[in-house]
């Protein structure tokens, strides 16, 4: 394992992955070395009779074959594929000697097809799993293991995932789960089935109770596909990894078409058409030190608050960059991510969901050393418009800062929602009512800076005072209306001459902020380089913000 700690510690990460693909054949693992030297070692540890060294020579021998997984073939194999093993991943993921596994030694209990036989005996099954930390803080892991039955299911390996996720919820800790099977094991039938719907039950009673990550970094394919479905973020490699429910050979024979894995379930498919992953990366280095950058963002459980770390750029820093940076014509298209970069610390936004629903950007960033999620329209895609995606999008975002006591900072750019009979049609009334809902259901500190447009029900929508908004501002180039001054007009003038002078009147009256600022819908027009200094103010004195909603056994939110 020398090569991928150089490859952590040095700046060249993908380079020194590349390098450990081509050494690590001849390379001890650390623990197996270990292993393999307390047994040769003489007078290593005395016994006092033979059936005791009997015993430390099976611990050790089950110890050593637990860490070789299913053999260096099918290691040699996994790495000519640029994958990392199953063991590799946690080591990678997790601090440098801070895991701590459990069930080492457990084997599946089939008994048919030949699998009672000792050559199908792999201690530790097909998966690794235990605890560990990531920059000193606790979290739950479990790594698919491919070299072992390609990583396939069994009850063994089931049993040993829900017992590591009940710890997590039993201490308040999150669960990454690293990903790469063939599915259910189907020497074990029925049994493998349950064993998934014991993993799926632990992925719903810790949903809002721990963080859950899934990282898909090789196939999972059938019904294995709803473990990560369920978790609260999915993030997949590129060109290795595969989510389907039914592959491509079933595919053509129900419907004739021809299909490959990637065009099916492939990383770009998911993060971009279909919305069920998160982010993509290039490879397992790639992915795995990402979600270490990505984990610092989030608290430990439900009853921590945002995480806070120290904060080295000025929480009262001026932006004047942001005094010019919305366009003096209304039409003109300008970049959100822009104005989000400039006001968070150190321009650091870990954006989630970069490549689907570009319309609205979601993401974690700080202010002021806190944790906090960021949810803006986008002008520069379908004019910043709400549609169907973009709700999703957006009120699974919120739900998620809301379960976890992340404050909420919305941007808004908004002239409706997109209109078209594709839209009606794909249920844009029921989908936009789910990003209302979360903002309006969301009791953590909301913060909402109009920049722009705010126009008819997506100024409602968009965390907007009426929805319980904590502190609202407005630019000077705000306009809160029901419509453009443009499509207003036409319809209280119509057929009346000197449309263009009564469009002049209508925007002195209503594109601007003031009719919003009079009625007390926004608490300020603030100059846009002042954003920064006003936000960490305010998220200081929101921090010890409480509110409740009425009990209930559950919302009925428009699925």
């Amino acid at each position: 394992m020398a090569a991928f700690t150089m490859a952590r510690r040095s700046g060249g990460l993908l380079s020194g992955l590349r390098t450990s693909f081509r050494t690590l054949a001849p390379v001890k693992y650390g623990a197996v070395a270990a292993a393999q030297q307390a047994t040769s070692r003489p007078g290593a540890c005395r016994w006092s009779s033979a059936g005791q060294l009997s015993v430390k020579e099976r611990i050790d021998k089950k110890r050593a074959m637990a860490l070789r997984g299913g053999g260096q073939n099918r290691i040699d194999a996994q790495h000519k594929k640029g994958k990392l093993t199953a063991r590799e991943r946690v080591e990678l993921l997790l601090d440098p000697e801070s895991f701590v596994e459990s069930d080492m030694f457990v084997e599946h209990r089939c008994s048919d097809f030949g699998m009672e036989q000792d050559r199908n005996k792999f201690p530790g099954d097909s998966v690794v799993t235990g605890r560990g930390r990531i920059n000193g803080r606790l979290v739950y892991v479990f790594s698919q293991d491919f070299t072992v039955f390609g990583g396939s299911l069994s009850g063994a390996h089931a049993q040993k995932i829900c017992k590591i996720m009940d710890q997590a919820m039993t201490v308040g800790a999150p669960v990454i789960g690293l990903n790469d099977s063939g599915g259910a094991r189907i020497q074990e039938g029925v049994e493998s089935l349950a064993g998934y719907a014991d993993i799926f039950l632990r992925n719903v009673m810790a949903s809002g109770v721990v963080p859950q990550i899934s990282l898909i970094m090789g196939p999972c394919a059938g019904g294995a596909v709803y473990s990560p479905a369920l978790t609260d973020f999915t993030f997949m490699v590129k060109d290795t990894s595969y989510l389907f429910i039914t592959g491509p050979d079933v595919v053509k024979s129900v419907t004739n078409e021809d299909v490959t894995q990637e065009e099916l379930g492939g990383a770009k498919t998911h993060t971009t058409v279909s919305g069920v992953a998160h982010r993509a990366f290039e490879d397992d280095v790639e992915a795995l030190l990402n979600v270490r950058e990505f984990f610092n963002f989030l608290p430990l459980s439900n009853q921590d608050a945002a995480p806070i770390r120290e904060c080295h750029d000025c929480s009262d820093r001026p932006v004047h960059s942001l005094d010019t940076i919305v366009p003096l014509e209304t039409t003109k298209a300008y970049d959100m991510l822009d104005i989000v970069r400039a006001i968070v610390d150190e321009s650091d936004f870990f954006e989630i969901m970069p490549s689907y629903a570009k319309n609205i950007v979601v993401g974690f960033a700080r202010m002021s050393g806190r944790t906090v999620g960021i949810v803006g329209n986008q002008p520069k895609v379908a004019s910043g418009c709400v549609d169907i995606n973009s709700s999703v999008k957006g009120a699974r975002f919120v739900r998620f800062c809301d379960a976890f006591n992340i404050p909420i900072i919305t941007f808004v750019d908004v002239p409706g929602f997109l209109p078209g009979t594709a839209q009606e049609y794909g249920g844009i009334i029921r989908h936009g009512a789910k990003l209302l809902y979360a903002f309006a259901e969301a009791t953590v500190p909301k913060i909402t800076v109009i920049t722009r447009k705010a126009y008819g029900g997506a100024y409602d929508v968009m965390s907007s005072k009426h929805l319980r908004g904590d502190v609202n501002y407005a630019w000077p180039t705000a306009e809160v209306a029901v419509m453009g001054a443009k499509g207003a007009v036409q319809i209280i003038f119509r057929g009346k001459e000197n449309q263009a002078e009564a469009e002049a009147e209508y925007v002195e009256k209503f594109a601007n902020p003031f009719p919003a600022a009079l009625r007390g819908f926004v608490d300020d027009i603030i100059e846009p380089s002042t954003t920064r200094k006003r936000i960490c103010r305010d998220l200081e004195v929101l921090a010890s913000k409480k509110q409740l909603n009425p009990w209930k056994k559950h919302a009925n939110i428009p699925l």
